[in-house]
């Protein structure tokens, strides 16, 4: 499936090869274009990797009759959003108003706000997408936040969907005890101009790790979002008798299995458990390869990283030290630094880099130790990363290649947009 429609490559989409501007997408890929007639850094996904990771979560989360509202801002890509739709997610999730916007804009019916809305004309714009055929749910984790969006829900005449929202001491959003995110479901529910569509919560911001007391904190977490929702059930929420439809929603891309585990409860209760994992589509060869369960390494058939970049020596100035023309602007940082992989050479051939490291990025230098290895300014290091999240947000226009491990040679099958 094409990524983009009806696009035209401009002279400052990044790395792209000059005489590709004022192309449009399929120009520019009917001359099969190879990864060495791109400049660097460059950024690359691989095409049958990303619909693998795609495929093996769809699967995953059907088979145990949950629903998948994966966080679009992981790619920032309506275009890799409908792929996910396609495959059977129920809905997309963005973290801010200006990303839901994108996605209502561009054609999504069910879109998730992962925040509580913080002033009225953000309130007011997400009342005003409720209809026969869109639906933006919001979080609430305070009264001030349902007052908010229940005025704006009576002046434009209709009931906005909320989640309420439960955290921990010391995490991130959320109310802090079960006791008050109670309080706000009766609050909800006692509220014209808002609807109850059930409770949510990021088990991520609460532990670290994969320890047995990780998972068990996790489990523990979720199962009181379960029990929240059945008491709302129970009390006759979301307008029916039996409270179907109700959503218990956790993240999911670093525990999906304790998270799955806990809101197997809620799926035999009649209620929607949701996951909202993001980080699957691209995966990582860093952060998420020592956090997910599903890592092509633990598990068979698994999660496979399907991005790279590639980054020239541009200055050998001591032995042992190389300086490459990526950075901050390009590659992720915050989860680990990339791992220098190999140089590759013309004719698709790859040599090693045993003992290099990168220890330090600038905003446009990456700082490439190799003791071991004779680099020389122009050879074209291969780069493994590190943490989905903040890989795409650097580029508007990702070329996606047939295969990572041709290199240099891979041949530009798609172009992924992205909306930064």
């Amino acid at each position: 499936m094409a990524l983009i429609d009806r696009a035209t490559v401009l002279g400052s989409d990044k790395s792209l090869p000059p005489w590709a501007a004022g192309l449009t997408v399929d120009e520019f890929l009917s001359r099969r274009p190879t990864v060495d007639q791109c400049w660097t850094p460059l950024l690359l996904i691989d095409r049958a990797r990303l619909s693998h990771n795609i495929g093996f979560l769809s699967q995953w989360v059907n088979e145990r009759a949950l629903e998948l509202m994966p966080h679009g801002k992981t790619s920032m890509s309506p275009g890799l959003w409908r792929e996910q739709i396609d495959a059977g997610a129920s809905g997309i999730t963005v973290a801010t108003p200006w990303q839901a916007r994108i996605a209502v804009e561009a054609g999504f019916s069910t879109v998730m706000l992962a925040h509580q809305a913080a002033d009225a004309g953000t309130a007011r714009w997400v009342a005003d997408q409720q209809s026969g055929w869109t639906e933006v749910i919001t979080w609430v984790d305070s009264p001030s936040g349902i007052a908010l969006m229940a005025d704006a829900g009576v002046a434009a005449g209709t009931e906005v969907p909320v989640l309420v929202e439960l955290g921990r001491p010391g995490g991130r959003t959320g109310t802090r005890t079960v006791e008050q995110a109670r309080a706000l479901v009766a609050l909800v529910r006692e509220s014209p101009g808002v609807r109850l569509a059930g409770v949510a919560g990021y088990e991520g911001a609460i532990t670290r790790g994969r320890s047995a007391e990780a998972l068990n904190t996790v489990r523990d977490y979720v199962a009181d979002l379960v029990s929240l929702a059945v008491e709302a059930r129970d009390a006759g929420a979301a307008g029916n008798s039996d409270g179907r439809g109700l959503i218990v929603t956790a993240g999911g891309s670093a525990y999906p299995d304790a998270v799955a585990d806990a809101l197997a409860p809620a799926v035999a209760k009649g209620l929607r458990g949701v996951l909202r994992c993001g980080a699957y589509v691209l995966h990582d060869e860093g952060h998420y390869l020592e956090m997910s369960p599903f890592d092509h390494t633990r598990h068979e058939s698994g999660l496979l990283p399907a991005a790279r970049a590639h980054a020239r020596v541009t200055s050998v100035p001591e032995p042992g030290l190389a300086l490459l023309d990526a950075g901050k602007r390009d590659v992720p940082y915050d989860e680990g630094l990339p791992t220098p992989v190999a140089i590759l050479r013309t004719g698709g051939q790859r040599d090693g880099l045993a003992n290099a490291h990168i220890d330090a990025l600038n905003d446009q230098h990456t700082f490439l130790r190799a003791p071991d290895a004779a680099l020389a300014v122009g050879d074209r290091i291969e780069l493994a990363l590190s943490h989905p999240c903040t890989m795409t947000d650097k580029w508007r226009l990702i070329p996606v290649v047939d295969d990572l491990a041709r290199g240099a040679d891979a041949v530009i099958v798609d172009l992924l947009p992205t909306s930064l």
